[in-house]
């Protein structure tokens, strides 16, 4: 390793010190902070067996062996409060966006983690898994910034509009055999989508369609596609960019929404009410590295879990006895079975147990907030995720009991009164043609500071760490109060076995 190169902190984690030790030694003296598995570094200067890297925004030393040359997977479940958001980088550093909440979290994660955006930045891709305000509202920050932009924007081809004087998700029709309506006008393609956002009766003030007309007039987004599962097994649908033909060293299947095929057209059947038909159609992932799998689900309920396990399976469900649902489970989980999956609907009651056990996982990761009127994630929830995961003690991690912060911020919502504040004393200088050049500098360190602030808090409040070359995974979380410098994240490992099986390993 030379000054100047790029490269990662190895499995599993290591501490970065301000001091390096004797040359045979394998701690130094003075630790800076603990670092992660896959944490990005750059060689400041070598001296033997110790590197000096700057990590975190620190410079200081770590061992040789500590470092690793290649990216790994990194996924990052972002606590945006009551909602969605997952932010991933793939093993050829490209950054992927999986909803992104109702406020600014995501935004300010996102700022923060890629240098306030101050370049230009691309998102590969942004992926909306239904059209819920927390889940994509989010975006919109992203969208209006002049330095991001997004290779393909994907949704769950359901676009909220006005049609007749009223809200609806579009063209519905009870086809020749089907036994309810479904949702026929299904929008695939940014033509079709501009067909609506082009049209401000269609779109009728509903705040979606306005979203998504911010995003195709920026010319910053390269295309809007609709997604749809195949629902063949020996054919599956893969997520542009990622089926297995593309070497990315992963793939991502997508598993829903899936359409049935009335004379032609794929029509994706209603469920009891708008809101339900929307979640239920969210759009499923299957992240696939090595021997890992990692599945995002949006917020399926329980009709679209049961329609799902009945689409693949070609069994009647739900069940009606313990062996029914047992054959479901087998035929079921070579589709859908996880390491890590991500609850659905934030830990809403309406799941189907036989998805649960077919989904089988090790770690789930819940993401909700705490201002809701839904008590999410819900205790029996909570109960049935521990009952139906995978092992004598499967992990729940929760966005909302996880937050912690190094400012001690515990709600952004404080942090965001204080830059309010600060821009409202500040601002002023910066504009007014008589103040020095000394006050305008002192006006400006307090916006940066305040923005710090904020955007370093929301990286870490309650964001749950997903880190895995294929083989070992890492989950973390930021500790409440860190145990020390040497100690600040709060890690669980998980290592195959001689079966390739991947089992939760104490170190």
């Amino acid at each position: 390793m030379n000054p100047g190169d790029t490269a990662f902190i190895g499995y599993p984690h290591c501490v970065h010190w301000g001091k390096k030790g004797a040359a045979t030694a394998t701690r130094g003296t003075e630790p800076l902070n603990q670092l992660l598995w896959g944490d990005w570094a750059r060689v400041e200067a070598v001296d033997d067996d110790w590197i000096s890297v700057r990590a975190r925004g620190r410079t200081g030393w770590v061992r040789r062996e500590d470092l690793q040359g290649n990216r790994i997977l990194e996924v990052n479940f972002v606590d945006v409060g009551q909602g969605d958001g997952a932010h991933i980088q793939t093993p050829d550093d490209k950054a992927l966006l999986v909803d992104a909440g109702e406020l600014d979290n995501m935004y300010r994660f996102l700022r923060w983690r890629f240098g306030r955006f101050e370049r230009p930045f691309n998102f590969e891709a942004m992926v909306i898994s239904h059209p819920d305000k927390d889940h994509y509202y989010g975006f919109k920050h992203l969208f209006e910034h002049s330095n991001v932009s997004v290779g393909t924007l994907f949704h769950n081809c359901i676009i909220e509009q006005v049609q007749a004087g009223k809200s609806t998700l579009g063209d519905e029709d009870k086809p020749a055999g089907a036994t309810k309506k479904h949702l026929t006008g299904l929008v695939r393609t940014l033509a079709e989508i501009k067909a609506i956002t082009d049209d401000a009766a269609r779109c009728g003030g509903r705040m979606f369609p306005n979203m998504i007309k911010t995003a195709a007039d920026s010319g910053r987004v390269a295309d809007i596609q609709g997604l749809l599962a195949s629902g063949d097994a020996m054919a599956p649908g893969y997520l542009p960019g990622f089926a297995p033909a593309d070497n990315r060293g992963m793939v991502i299947k997508v598993l829903g929404p899936l359409a049935e095929n009335f004379g032609g057209t794929p029509a994706l059947p209603k469920f009891s009410s708008i809101s339900e038909t929307k979640n239920g159609h969210s759009v499923v992932l299957q992240i696939e590295i090595g021997d890992v799998r990692i599945q995002l689900g949006g917020d399926l309920n329980d009709a679209a879990q049961e329609y799902l396990l009945e689409r693949y399976t070609g069994l009647s469900c739900p069940p009606h006895s313990a062996a029914e649902e047992d054959d479901i489970v087998t035929a079921a989980r070579p589709h859908f079975e996880a390491d890590i999956t991500k609850a659905c609907h934030h830990g809403s009651p309406y799941v189907s147990p036989a998805f649960m056990r077919s989904v089988n996982p090790l770690v789930t990761v819940v993401s909700s907030g705490d201002n809701e009127p839904h008590s999410h994630p819900r205790p029996d929830t909570l109960g049935m995720i521990g009952r139906y995961g995978r092992g004598e003690r499967p992990l729940i991690f929760s966005t909302e009991l996880a937050r912690s912060s190094k400012e001690l911020v515990k709600n952004p919502n404080q942090a965001r009164e204080s830059l309010r504040r600060v821009l409202k004393e500040n601002e002023p200088v910066l504009q007014d043609p008589a103040a020095t050049a000394a006050q305008k500098d002192k006006a400006e360190a307090a916006i940066r500071k305040a923005l710090e602030t904020i955007e370093r808090s929301v990286a870490s409040y309650g964001m749950i760490n997903l880190r895995t070359d294929g083989s070992n995974v890492l989950m973390a979380q930021r500790l409440e109060r860190d145990r020390s410098r040497m100690t600040r994240w709060d890690i669980h490992l998980f290592e195959p076995d001689q079966n390739r099986i991947l089992r939760h390993v104490t170190r």
